[in-house]
């Protein structure tokens, strides 16, 4: 059979330019000439600003190689995909957290168990390794957990009930040799959750009240188990030892290693960005109110096509007339119901009185702060510096603020003196380094990788509020934003993601956790659902479907397209890239590729491995690279479909 004459090059690029990105692969598989056209960088350029509505002034990631391997990234490596639903909790799930190999991860439930997971099976499933129960150290439930550096213990706070139905914190580290109980430290107010300064070292926190609105908040650095030679050796020191104004109470801690010769993941421009959206928004018709963008991803339950929409838009009308379907049990802040205990008898003049009394007592008795200690430090110059970061506050008792302290190398251990020993007899408050102020309710914070950035969850204020009573905060937004602070500028980047929803009061205190991975950014919501961004291109990629709040978001630090999220329906669902879940399918010798992806980042149980070492050994090679796409046909089609193609174009 003749052929007829072919079409110019030019002319079919024209046609596949008006073609969405699906027909543009099965136009490829023709013959010849159509497969090299489908694979056009130019096209593949249009292709991608087009579907996903990015400005053209947005520069493609740094680290890609082409365009069609960039459309390609978003849309077929989000782990947007359930292949799993763990139900072995039976309360609201709280908390995940993966070691750092990411062979194993925790999670944390009000029914007050901590239980350790195994993703390393050669049949991809996640299994349950261990579950200890805290009742009988009278927890309430269990709320976070962390591993420490060397993955040998893990960290786990949750709520104590005391005498009189009193709470506080309480931190409990484990063992992961043989799941014995090494130490226990208090934690005050338990939302302070603590966190690992390094591998035998934890940060603790302990609240004292001075007046009705005024108290100080104190950190204290724990070894995290005694031995022979504690005997000698200080097991518990201060580090600093804050002043709280207007009812407000640090909470939230956490540590960033700032490194002098960093290597970021990816080193974000959002200012640019930011420029180019708003020339682009100018640039544009008016249109009615923004609507979040959501991709169908090629899940297999997307909830994003058209005929579902009316619905959509009714539950969310219904949500936010009568706030979650299933209300959240509520959880007033240890310190907001102290305080207003402590308020009931105290009038406004007197409340005004005592911060202003706190106010000159803070300026008095305040150690002087260093400038050279957080000075901002341009990459490669400077040195290491390690940060405390935790939430605060000076208008009201809800987090708004993001206070910075700096970790000098002598105060890493428990040995030697006391910290604050030197100092005068009218210096007994530590300044802070450096505030910056979210100007809304702070629910959530995360670290990327590489600790470059931080990323915070909050629900803003309105805009120009005037906070006149530290017991009534300002009305706060049902949206979340989603901050991002460079921790080498010290500085908060101009762009704010938005996709995402909570409905509980301002005066309740709730917490989601969020997560942060090479390229993407992921957090639960109060609307049932979890969200997945890009870091680079500032869009939201996908939503991951709950029956109830989702609390928290994990990805896996071995490999990005492995997530994990918690939630108030008492379960945990694991959540794998299309890519993954094609390759597991996958019939013939391709079914061993599935081992291979859960050992490719697999490091021998007696080695001792640090976080930046574990993160350079998740770098695929340009062998591994080349072996996955040759490996992978295309974004939608199957390998017959292909083989069959390319007999075709053969005869041709």
């Amino acid at each position: 059979m003749e052929c007829g004459p072919a079409l110019p090059d030019s002319l079919v690029l024209e046609i596949f330019l008006h073609l969405p990105h699906d027909a543009v692969l099965s136009a490829g598989l023709t013959c010849r000439q159509w497969l090299a056209v489908s694979r056009d960088e130019f096209l593949w350029r249009e292709l991608f600003y087009s579907y996903y509505r990015i400005p053209r002034t947005v520069p493609r990631h740094p680290a890609s190689v082409s365009w069609y391997r960039e459309f390609k990234r978003l849309y077929d490596c989000i782990p947007c995909e359930e292949v799993q639903t763990l139900t072995e909790h039976h309360d609201q799930v709280l908390h995940l957290a993966f070691s750092h190999r990411g062979h194993r991860f925790s999670s944390c439930s009000k029914d007050c168990t901590i239980k350790l997971w195994d993703t390393e099976r050669p049949d991809g499933i996640i299994s349950l390794v261990h579950s200890s129960s805290m009742l009988h150290f009278n927890w309430a439930y269990t709320q976070f957990s962390q591993f420490n550096a060397d993955d040998s213990l893990l960290l786990v706070s949750g709520v104590y009930l005391g005498p009189h139905q009193s709470s506080s914190g309480e931190i409990a580290v484990i063992s992961l040799d043989n799941y014995t109980l090494l130490s226990r430290v208090r934690n005050k107010p338990y939302d302070v959750f603590g966190c690992w300064l390094n591998e035998s070292h934890l940060i603790s926190g302990n609240l004292h009240w001075i007046g009705n609105i005024t108290s100080c908040s104190v950190f204290w650095l724990n070894k995290a188990f005694q031995d022979i030679e504690s005997e000698n050796v200080n097991v518990v020191k201060r580090l600093f030892q804050i002043q709280n104004v207007n009812a407000s109470t640090v909470r939230t801690v956490m540590v960033a290693h700032s490194r002098r010769h960093d290597n970021p993941d990816l080193l974000l421009d959002y200012e640019a960005q930011s420029l180019a959206r708003a020339q682009s928004r100018a640039r544009a018709p008016r249109s009615g109110p923004h609507q979040t963008l959501h991709f169908d991803l090629g899940g297999t339950d997307s909830e994003e096509d058209g005929s579902g929409e009316e619905e959509e838009e009714e539950e969310e009308e219904r949500l936010r007339r009568q706030g979650p379907a299933t209300p959240r049990l509520p959880q007033p802040t240890s310190s907001g119901l102290e305080v207003l205990q402590r308020c009931r008898g105290a009038g406004s003049a007197e409340l005004e009185a005592e911060a202003t009394v706190a106010r000159m007592m803070g300026r008095a008795y305040t150690k002087t702060p260093d400038p050279s200690l957080i000075t901002a430090s341009a990459p490669g110059e400077g040195e290491d510096k390690t940060y405390l970061l935790f939430t605060t506050g000076s208008l009201t008792y809800s987090p708004h603020q993001i206070g910075i302290k700096r970790i000098m190398p002598d105060q890493m251990s428990t040995s030697g003196p006391v910290l604050g020993g030197e100092r005068s007899s009218e210096e007994f408050f530590d300044s802070l380094d450096h505030v910056i102020d979210i100007h809304g309710h702070i629910i959530g914070m995360g670290l990327s990788p590489d600790h470059r950035y931080l990323y915070v969850n909050s629900r803003a204020w309105p805009a120009g509020c005037v906070i006149s009573d530290p017991m009534c905060p300002p009305p706060i937004a049902e949206e979340i934003d989603l901050h991002v602070i460079d921790l080498k500028n010290l500085r908060e980047e101009k762009m704010i993601l938005r996709s995402h929803k909570a409905y509980t009061p301002n005066d309740e205190c709730f917490f989601i956790f969020l997560d942060v991975s090479r390229d993407f950014v992921a957090s639960g919501a109060e609307d049932k659902h979890g969200y997945i961004w890009d870091r680079h291109y500032n869009i939201c990629l996908a939503r991951l479907a709950h029956q109830d709040v989702v609390n928290c978001v994990a990805f896996s630090p071995a490999d990005q397209e492995l997530l994990l999220s918690a939630s108030d329906d008492s379960t945990i669902k694991v959540w794998r890239s299309p890519r993954m879940v094609r390759l597991a399918r996958t019939p013939g010798p391709r079914r061993n590729l599935l081992p291979s992806w859960f050992t490719r980042y697999k490091t021998p149980a007696t080695s001792t491995r640090s976080t930046t070492t574990a993160a350079a050994a998740a770098t695929p090679t340009p062998a591994v690279e080349e072996q996955e796409e040759e490996e992978r046909d295309g974004i939608m089609l199957n390998h017959e479909q292909y083989r069959r193609a390319i007999r075709g174009a053969k005869r041709t």
